[in-house]
């Protein structure tokens, strides 16, 4: 799977991108301009365009960013652009611009703009710390990110999509206190792409000691899913969720045993198993230990010999 589009819609919002409206020459006399906590606001900039410290800057002065509750960071250059930006120092540095700031998605950025695994960040901490009120959090790429244990009262969702999600920024989520988190996703990847985190990471979080809120947790994306299936089979914090996803993985046949000889699971309303590699007789047994949840069991992968491969990586 790889990423071609960028998002429509974020937070229950659609996505203006600021471009189309700041752009050279600016917009028609007559375009209708969103009020500015009508949308979510796309900021990027692309290949030889304006450096993004510029388009933000005229983000920040052109819309009524006190208005602004959802935000979606787009393309800021890599390393190599002259130009490129750390968009985390730039939001740390305008948060009293953004009082209603309750969504943000740092990385919305496709295939032709850069490979998941290439999209580079800093230390994301500073985020949480200027935005305490934060109720949604996304991003996506995860080279060189650094994460620092948080806390906040009222953060709902928490996102992270990689390729390869460094061991410790996972150990930071688990050690987090998110009274109010109630959906997780860690797209845990390859160890090719830096997804070094073990079944010992998680164990914070599938004890159930951490986030008492959560009804949403997904392990997905990795290359141990087996491991992390039979860790979850055991784990005390399933039994509070409604939904599970370990989807887009290499799970095969022994991580499906290992959930259909563990804890109940009749009680979740949606399992989520989708690119697997799992045989038909075991896609049969999993639909049918499951009769009155929605299980996912699209996408039936087949080994490359004895390869499997996730579904998001480079």
């Amino acid at each position: 799977m790889t990423i071609h589009e960028h998002v429509a819609e974020f937070a229950g919002l659609p996505v203006e991108d600021f471009q189309d409206l700041a752009g050279d020459p600016p917009p028609e006399s007559g375009e209708r301009v969103p009020e500015a906590g009508a949308v979510a606001w796309g900021v990027r900039t692309g290949f030889d365009e304006a450096p993004f410290p510029e388009v933000f800057g005229r983000f920040v002065e052109n819309v009524e960013t006190e208005k602004v509750t959802a935000l979606v960071i787009g393309y800021w250059g890599a390393s190599y652009d002259q130009g490129a930006a750390d968009p985390v120092a730039l939001l740390a540095d305008a948060a009293d611009r953004f009082p209603a700031l309750r969504a943000l998605f740092i990385g919305d950025i496709v295939m032709e703009e850069s490979e998941v695994s290439w999209i580079e960040h800093s230390d994301i901490t500073p985020v949480f710390e200027a935005y305490p009120r934060l109720e949604r959090f996304d991003v996506r790429g995860s080279q060189e990110m650094r994460l620092k244990p948080i806390r906040s009262e009222h953060l709902k969702v928490l996102r992270f999509e990689s390729g390869g999600l460094p061991a410790g920024v996972v150990r930071a989520v688990a050690a987090s206190d998110l009274p109010a988190l109630e959906r997780l996703d860690l797209w845990l990847g390859t160890e090719n792409y830096g997804g070094d985190a073990t079944v010992r990471d998680l164990a914070p979080l599938l004890s159930g000691e951490r986030f008492p809120a959560l009804r949403h947790l997904g392990l997905e994306n990795s290359e141990i899913q087996d491991e992390i299936a039979a860790a979850v089979a055991g784990a005390p914090v399933v039994a509070r969720l409604e939904t599970l996803s370990l989807a887009m993985g290499a799970l095969t046949d022994e991580g499906a045993e290992a959930l259909l000889t563990g804890q109940p699971l009749t009680h979740l309303r949606r399992l989520d198993l989708h690119h697997h590699f799992l045989t038909d007789p075991m896609v049969e047994r999993v639909s049918a230990a499951l009769p009155g949840v929605e299980v996912d069991l699209n996408e039936q992968e087949e080994p490359d010999d004895d390869w499997r491969y996730i579904a998001v990586s480079e």
